[in-house]
């Protein structure tokens, strides 16, 4: 069993464009304790099942565009087997979310097949195979805090980050990230230096608040009621920052303690999702 573990944009800043369309990001990832999980087993050929608590969300995906077995054929091909396994999927994070789900989900897959089907692959090799899955792959697949440039695909390792706890929300809307870049407008973002480290999450606090999510106002314009998420846990006792996850619509409070991230979550709607829990 593979834990495919939610990613937090930390903060993200658009600064630039590449003359294909993508945007430039420099954004620092982190992970946390909310995961979804892979599970493999030998098989006479492909298949996929997802259960768990956000699998009625992905009901009628065309199994082909699911970047599960995207990635099982991928790997399959790249490595000259037969794309042989059952797999199963216990889905936890929410779709469409700003938390790379499916990224993670994919990242996991090909970790479970490469030993499942004892395949030697550089792993070099294996983060540029990731990489065609798309960008948030690759990140995935490291699974430790970084900061992303370029389309997200370039990582170097981030400074340590404090111990806290984070509260993820999501209002149950969905923003999938190419309408949320589409209704970007205003300039690009400058590129800010990273200093050697955090001391604690007062100073974490501090450099987050300095760069923010440049998709932000373009994710309330689609849905405003990330606007509300974001106002909520401002107001919530002992948050120390406040900003959305990616492109949305989850949004993410950091606390001092796992107990002030509970009560801030028992105080929210009862139809909003959220996850009280660690970065890791």
């Amino acid at each position: 069993m593979r834990p495919a573990r939610a990613k937090v944009n930390l903060w993200l800043n658009v600064v630039g464009r590449r003359a294909d369309g993508y945007h430039l990001l420099d954004s620092l990832i982190a992970f946390t304790d909310l995961a979804d999980e892979i599970e493999v087993a030998p098989a006479g050929d492909l298949s996929l099942e997802i259960v768990g608590p956000g699998a009625a969300a992905l009901d009628g995906d065309d199994a082909a565009d699911n970047l599960v077995l995207k990635a099982a054929r991928l790997l399959a091909g790249r490595a000259g087997v037969a794309p042989r396994a059952a797999l199963r999927l216990t889905k936890r994070i929410p779709v469409a979310a700003g938390l790379g789900g499916g990224s993670a989900d994919a990242a996991a897959t090909l970790r479970a097949l490469v030993d499942l089907w004892r395949i030697a692959m550089p792993e070099e090799e294996l983060f540029d195979l990731a990489a065609s899955l798309g960008a948030d792959v690759p990140m995935c697949l490291a699974g430790q805090p970084a900061v992303a440039t370029g389309i997200g695909e370039r990582l170097a390792p981030a400074p340590r980050l404090p111990d806290c706890a984070i509260l993820l929300v999501n209002p149950g809307v969905a923003l999938p990230t190419p309408a949320v870049f589409r209704a970007r407008s205003g300039d690009f973002s400058a590129g800010l230096p990273i200093g050697p480290g955090w001391s604690d999450l007062a100073a974490l606090a501090a450099d987050l608040a300095r760069r923010g999510n440049d998709l932000t106002a373009a994710a309330i314009s689609l849905q405003p009621v990330v606007a509300d998420v974001l106002d909520r846990l401002r107001s919530s006792d002992g948050i120390a920052h406040v900003a959305m996850s990616g492109s949305g619509a989850t949004c993410f409070g950091l606390y001092a303690s796992i107990e002030a991230a509970q009560r801030a979550a028992s105080h929210l709607p009862t139809a909003w999702w959220r996850h009280a829990g660690r970065l890791v």
